[in-house]
């Protein structure tokens, strides 16, 4: 019966448009990756910095392996969880280099899905109220789900409906968390923090912003879009990844003293669940002091990705955002994977996106740049683009 109605179901999916599967890729080198026996450049990571795909780099950090810190710096499994015997001493250095560059403390966790799962879950009550972006995350909408209290979504990046809720609604709770990203991951688009900076002294607000797109690429020294619009002392809880531009794996909370001891005694999916390797956190930590330091890579990033953008929107192609994430917005489901065929086809790896990943009827192209690019990789993508946008 199980799997009669399973089947059922991905049928439906299928004639949607919307049926997903896993694709066998081969190996990376640079830019590019294996695709079907074709070497073809990778516009579907989120390796935006080239970080991940050097092998400069990577030969750089082994270079550094030796028999003393083999198992501490290396090792390969922490086979505990960080309250247990996990939390190797490389953590330590991690956090620390966080503290440095953001002038906090910071948690360390096992992924951006598990931070976000996690944070709002230990801290908001029953007697709280949780106000989202209606296009956050779906692991901060899955953390919303197993929340005791009130949960809302306001329109997406509209502060003007979020202060009017406020002042209808802000004195009827103990705690209000207002919860968004700073560059969303589908549009590209950006939050206004400063805006959000106001409301919260306006209304004694707890904010928290997801970097996990913004972390590596915006800001001066890369700590996000927090830093770009000058709220790092005014966002009181803020998500990095390492798993994105940063190149690695697991996640960051950047917040106050009291927050994280209150997040290592309560956050459950910090308290159960083993720790990163070892040989994770040192890259984290190695990778992150370069990134820290990376300004030319930003400023080319983003002089690539406004002149593509721009070049996209030319081509009769909606697009949205200002930042390295660039949509191509196709509408329908099967254009948009027509679209990505015809792409494959000329050796861009582009994936198409569709619902509910985005609203229906919004399918797209996402193109994710990488600050290892050219104008001359990446040019040929117009021509393809121009005659999928004149139909």
């Amino acid at each position: 019966m199980l799997e009669h109605d399973l089947k059922r179901e991905l049928e439906l999916l299928d004639e949607q448009g919307c049926l997903r599967s896993l694709r066998q890729l081969g190996s990376r080198s640079g830019i590019r990756i294996q695709h079907e026996e074709r070497s073809m450049l990778n516009l579907s990571s989120n390796d935006y910095m080239g970080y991940a795909s050097s092998e400069g780099l990577v030969r750089e950090f082994y270079s550094g392996q030796t028999e003393e810190n083999l198992l501490s710096g290396y090792g390969l499994g922490s086979s505990a969880s960080r309250l247990l015997t996990g939390n190797h001493p490389v953590y330590a250095h991690l956090e620390s280099a966080l503290e440095a560059a953001y002038g906090r403390p910071a948690l360390v966790f096992g992924s951006g899905y598990h931070a976000n799962i996690g944070i709002l879950t230990a801290l908001a009550g029953k007697d709280d109220l949780v106000l989202a972006d209606k296009l956050v995350h779906a692991s901060l909408l899955d953390g919303l789900r197993m929340l005791p209290c009130e949960c809302r979504r306001y329109p997406h990046l509209d502060t003007e409906r979020l202060r009017q809720i406020l002042k209808k609604t802000r004195s009827d709770y103990r705690r209000v968390f207002v919860v968004t990203e700073s560059v969303f991951s589908m549009d590209g688009d950006c939050s206004a923090l400063s805006d959000l900076a106001e409301l919260k002294r306006e209304f004694d607000l707890v904010l928290y912003i997801d970097e996990a797109h913004g972390v590596g690429v915006r800001g001066e020294t890369g700590l996000g879009l927090c830093e770009e619009q000058d709220v790092l002392d005014d966002v009181d809880i803020i998500v990095g990844t390492f798993g994105k531009a940063l190149a690695g794996h697991g996640a960051y909370a950047v917040c106050a003293q009291p927050v994280k001891d209150y997040l290592v005694n309560k956050s459950r999916s910090l308290i159960f669940t083993t720790a990163l390797p070892p040989v994770v956190v040192n890259w984290n930590a190695w990778i992150l002091e370069k990134a820290l330091r990376d300004k030319a890579g930003r400023s080319r990033l983003a002089e690539l990705s406004g002149r593509f953008r721009e070049a996209v929107a030319s081509c009769g192609m909606p697009t949205a955002g200002s930042s390295h994430i660039v949509p191509a917005i196709c509408g329908e489901n099967e254009r948009a994977l027509e679209l990505a065929t015809c792409l494959s086809d000329s050796g861009y790896l582009a994936m198409a996106v569709r619902p509910p990943t985005v609203p229906a009827g919004t399918a797209r192209i996402r193109f994710s740049l990488s600050a290892a690019m050219s104008w001359d990789d990446i040019s040929g993508i117009i021509p393809v683009l121009s005659q999928g946008g004149a139909r």
